[in-house]
C-alpha cells in the first residue's frame, strides 16, 4: 500500500498547489515576517538577561552547571564534523545524493562546536561582551540549517549560493547588536529574525516544499525541541526554585544540544526519498 501523503512531508501541498505559488507563499510570509519586526520599535537588550539563577560555583568554575552543561554541543559538533568527512562511508553516500549537499551541514557542526566554547566563554563570566561569543555560533547554526532545508527542497544550487549569504547575514546582526549596544542604543531587531524566522522557515518549506531525502519530518521534531529549549531559558529560575537541583537555563543547553543531534541522526539514517528515486 502506497505511503499517505501528509502535510508535514510537503508532498500533500505539493500535489495540490503549483510550485510557483508555493514559492509566491514561502516569500511572502518571509517578507512579510521581516516587514512586521522591522516596522516596531528598536529592541534593547533586558538589563536582567545576565543574571542567571544557579551561580553555584564547583571546582572553582562559576556558574558550574550553565558552563560544563555546554560540553554536548562539543560531542555533538565533532561527532558530525566526522561523518561527513567520511566521504567514503556507504552511509555519506546514502545521506547525500550529491557531496556537494554536505557542505550546509559542515558549517552547522562547526557552528555547534563553536557553541560549546562561546557559551562556556559567556557564562563564565556572564556580561554584554562576552553575550556576542555566545550568540555567534548560533546564527551559524541557524543559517546554515535554513540553507540546507532550501537546498534539499527547492533547489540544491539556490542552498549552496544561499549559504554564505546566509551565514554572513546572521555574522553580521551579531556585529550590528553588539555596534549598537555599544553606541547605547542596542537594537536586538536583525538578530531576532536569524534566529525566530529561520526557526518559523525551516518548518515552513517542510509543509511547502517535499525533501529529496526520507525522514522530513525531523525539521518539526528539531524546531519542537529547540523551541521547548526556549522555554527552559524563559523559566531559568522557576526551575531553579524547585529543589536547587537544576536551572532553565542549564536544562536550556542540554535540550539544545539534543535538538543538534537530533540533526545528525536524520543524516545518519536518511536516504532518497521515493519520488526522488523514482527521477534520478
Amino acid at each position: 500500500m502506497p505511503k499517505r501523503a501528509s502535510l508535514l512531508d510537503g508532498e500533500w501541498l505539493s500535489g495540490r498547489v503549483s510550485r510557483t505559488t508555493r514559492e509566491g507563499l514561502f516569500a511572502l510570509i518571509t517578507l512579510a515576517a521581516i516587514v512586521a519586526t522591522f516596522t516596531r520599535p528598536p529592541v534593547q537588550q533586558n538589563l536582567a538577561y545576565n543574571h542567571f539563577a544557579d551561580a553555584r560555583s564547583l571546582l572553582g568554575i562559576p556558574y558550574f552547571l550553565d558552563v560544563v552543561s555546554n560540553l554536548p554541543f562539543l560531542i555533538v559538533g565533532l561527532a558530525g564534523l566526522d561523518f561527513l568527512r567520511r566521504t567514503d562511508n556507504p552511509r555519506f553516500r546514502i545521506a547525500f545524493a550529491d557531496p556537494s549537499e554536505a557542505w550546509p551541514y559542515r558549517i552547522l557542526f562547526v557552528g555547534v562546536a563553536l557553541a560549546s566554547f562561546g557559551s562556556s566563554y559567556y557564562h563564565f563570566a556572564p556580561s554584554d561582551n562576552r553575550l556576542v561569543w555566545d550568540r555567534l555560533p548560533m546564527t551559524i547554526i541557524f543559517m546554515s540549517w535554513l540553507a540546507a532545508t532550501m537546498g534539499e527542497r527547492i533547489d540544491r544550487s539556490t542552498g549552496l549560493r544561499l549559504l554564505p549569504l546566509l551565514v554572513g547575514l546572521g555574522i553580521y546582526s551579531i556585529v550590528d547588536w553588539h555596534v549598537s549596544e555599544l553606541r547605547g542604543s542596542g537594537d536586538l531587531r536583525m538578530y531576532i529574525d536569524v534566529q525566530y524566522l529561520s526557526i518559523l522557515a525551516i518548518p515552513l518549506l517542510g509543509i511547502l516544499f517535499p525533501s529529496r531525502y526520507t525522514r522530513s519530518k525531523t525539521v518539526f521534531v528539531v524546531g519542537a525541541v529547540y523551541l521547548a529549549s526556549k522555554s527552559f531559558e524563559l523559566l531559568d529560575a522557576q526551575i531553579y526554585a524547585l529543589g536547587h537541583i537544576v536551572s532553565g537555563h542549564t536544562l536550556k543547553h542540554l535540550t539544545a544540544a539534543a535538538a543538534s543531534y537530533l540533526i545528525l541522526d536524520m543524516l545518519r539514517k536518511r536516504g532518497l526519498a521515493p519520488h526522488s528515486r523514482a527521477m534520478a
